[in-house]
């Protein structure tokens, strides 16, 4: 069952994907629905875009839930690990 929930983040980045240089990365989408390349019934889709740039400008994940979920933790555990005054 697709929910169609979908989540915007503005974000301050570069991405770089395969075949293609560095780009600035301003958006995010996140949503939860069938992937179009991972073998899964369905996935946590995150794509990484520069709108400005055309749809070139794009970095894309398929995520089961359980990495998804694997993926927050690093990502918390590495912020964690770090003097606040680098990430501010």
């Amino acid at each position: 069952m697709c929910t169609y929930e979908t989540t915007y983040a503005v974000m301050d980045g570069s991405a770089k994907g395969p075949n293609s240089g560095w780009f600035h990365v301003t958006d995010a989408t996140v949503y939860f629905d069938h992937p179009v390349h991972a073998m899964a019934e369905h996935t946590l889709n995150i794509d990484f875009t520069d709108p400005a740039k055309g749809p070139g400008a794009r970095v894309a994940l398929e995520l089961s839930a359980e990495s998804a979920r694997e993926l927050i933790r690093a990502v918390q555990a590495a912020l964690d690990a770090v003097p606040a005054a680098l990430t501010a």
